[in-house]
């Protein structure tokens, strides 16, 4: 497969069963997939007005020039009308899907319409079969429906399985995709479109080589990247201890939210930290498909059985600084074994766990303030810490047995809506909050950045650095110039983590590899133009820059040890907007 058929789109059609491949080179022109080609596909496919939960809501999955070639440029891309924001949905997922994607020979999939029933999808390089997914709808454990599909579909070792579990059949507005157990479609409610569209799985696998133009130079470029991959600081720490490296390291600063952001300082987070993890339950490393790093740590917890002393189960738990803060810290947990047990409660079902440790942590602050009763959460007492209560309250929101949990499976600001409390409800454009308590830049961030998401420009590191010359206008200048160069990251699908390593050169020789030829300045230009493109989206389906809601929470608990400049915010979000309204 040459870089040219990088531009072979799979439409998939769930009313009808039908499916068609079609040639699209104007969408991946000039040589780029990922964030760049599934913005044009989304906007192409979707109607203005669309309801996300409908069937004329598509979704796209993207891959990029690079991916099968080159180390740590295995991302897919997923983009959609998100159910929770109402506007751009995108999310990444590492593992093998784009590989697998890529070799089956599609550089994108976009699923269009609705099923009348439950179907899984097997797609590869012969077409697409629509499966039966009836006997699959309604497990508990989502990693059932995934061992049931393995068992009954070839494919074996080249193949990945995204599915959804029982929050995305629910609709649960941040209901996530999972592939290959242990990586995500995580954000924006991906998984409660699926079930929308009752499908509860794709499985892709497919047998196609990828030739490159120059086998001498990409001998060269590969040996440059892997080596600075495996040799680099940076990734040896993400081996080692993964993300959750950064609990120690925000909770000594004081950037890390705790039992909903009343705090920044926390006495248990030792017993979270990436070192207490990696000595006491460490139990294997992972790595995507063509990645030398191998960041997916696996923690092994030991269960007993009830009522059987002597015989135990040994549960295989993924970890990393994103689900210990928000079904951690966040919830005022320091019991590691109870904070493991909730991470497989979220995975079972299938929720993103950011947004749901947020709700979970407004509920139990809006309990503790009266604002619900105990009849709303049906005699449920949630207390900081108490793991096995937020347990039950996982199951609640996915059933959604009364209002109340009903309005929290639609995040946390629908529930703050009807509840009150929207001063401590911790959410932008409906985006729960990161676990990024660290300034300006990175609450400006989630306001503006495409996806609210931290990795649209990574303000927290911003704030870090602290430059005492910043202003407001260089600020946002800074962050918009950020997110323009990751959107070429994101339409390569190269990791975020490899931004170090794929710099504008290196790119550029990667790419003529793989048959494309640009220089730096098409880069630079090519970042502006898909974000724009993002943005037009966003604006066509009704979001408001102006419209935005700061909690007050973020102003009242200090961040790094110091309060929070409201009006720097406000004035970082106005300059940003500005800057990025004239490049629509």
């Amino acid at each position: 497969m040459s870089a040219e058929d990088l531009c072979r789109v799979l439409y998939v059609d769930l009313t009808r069963k039908t499916f068609e491949a079609q040639e699209r080179p104007e969408v991946f022109a000039p040589g780029l997939g990922g964030a760049h080609a599934a913005i044009r596909l989304l906007a192409e496919e979707c109607p203005q007005g669309a309801d996300p939960l409908g069937p004329d809501n598509p979704v796209v999955f993207a891959v990029g020039p690079l991916t099968c070639l080159f180390p740590l440029a295995s991302k897919t891309v997923a983009m959609f009308k998100s159910p929770l924001t109402g506007d751009l949905g995108e999310s990444h997922a590492g593992g093998r899907s784009a590989v697998a994607i890529r070799h089956a020979g599609y550089g994108a999939i976009v699923v269009r319409g609705a099923s009348s029933l439950p179907v899984y999808l097997v797609i590869d390089e012969a077409g697409v079969h629509f499966r039966d997914a009836s006997a699959i709808w309604g497990m508990t454990r989502g990693s059932t429906s995934a061992k049931i599909i393995r068992g009954r579909e070839t494919g074996s070792g080249l193949r990945t399985i995204m599915r959804i579990g029982r929050a995305g059949e629910r609709l649960v507005r941040y209901a996530s995709v999972t592939t290959e157990t242990y990586r995500h479609f995580g954000r924006m409610g991906l998984g409660a479109v699926l079930g929308s569209k009752r499908l509860k799985a794709i499985q892709v696998s497919g047998r196609s080589s990828v030739p490159v133009a120059d086998p001498k130079q990409y001998q060269a470029v590969y040996d440059e990247l892997h080596t600075a991959a495996v040799e680099s600081e940076l990734m040896k720490k993400y081996h080692d201890l993964g993300t959750a490296v950064n609990v120690s390291h925000l909770a000594e600063m004081g950037g890390l939210p705790i039992k909903n952001l009343r705090e920044t300082r926390y006495e248990g987070a030792e017993a979270l930290s990436g070192e207490h993890l990696a000595e006491s339950y460490l139990g294997r490393r992972l790595a995507c498909a063509h990645c030398p790093v191998a960041c997916i740590h696996i923690a092994a917890l030991r269960q007993p059985y009830e009522d059987e002393p002597y015989f135990y189960k040994t549960s295989m738990i993924s970890y990393d600084y994103e689900l210990i803060y928000a079904l951690g810290s966040m919830l005022g947990i320091a019991d590691t074994a109870g904070h493991l047990r909730l991470t497989e409660a979220v995975e079972d079902c299938g929720l993103d766990a950011m947004s749901a440790g947020v709700v979970l942590a407004w509920a139990t602050e809006a309990l503790e303030r009266g604002l619900i009763s105990t009849a709303d959460t049906l005699d449920l007492r949630l207390t900081w810490g108490d793991w096995a209560a937020y347990i039950e309250a996982i199951r609640r929101i996915v059933e959604q047995p009364n209002e109340f949990y009903g309005r929290l499976a639609q995040g946390v600001e629908a529930a703050a809506e009807r509840y009150g409390g929207e001063e401590f409800a911790l959410a932008f454009n409906r985006v729960e909050m990161a676990g990024y308590h660290t300034g300006p830049a990175a609450y400006a961030n989630y306001v503006a950045g495409a996806r609210h998401s931290h990795l649209d420009s990574a303000g927290y590191s911003v704030d870090q650095k602290a430059d005492p010359a910043r202003t407001p206008e260089t600020l946002a200048a800074g962050l918009l110039k950020e997110e323009r160069w990751r959107q070429v990251l994101a339409s390569l699908v190269v990791c975020f983590f490899a931004r170090g390593l794929y710099t504008p050169e290196v790119v550029c020789r990667a790419l003529a590899v793989a048959g494309v030829s640009l220089t730096e300045d098409d880069l630079a230009r090519l970042g502006r133009e898909t974000l724009a493109a993002k943005h037009r989206f966003k604006v066509r389906e009704g979001f408001d820059w102006s419209a935005y809601r700061l909690p007050t929470r973020i102003f009242e608990t200090t961040a790094l040890g110091h309060p929070i400049n409201e009006s720097e915010v406000r004035e970082a979000i106005a300059a940003f907007t500005r800057l990025a309204a004239e490049a629509i």
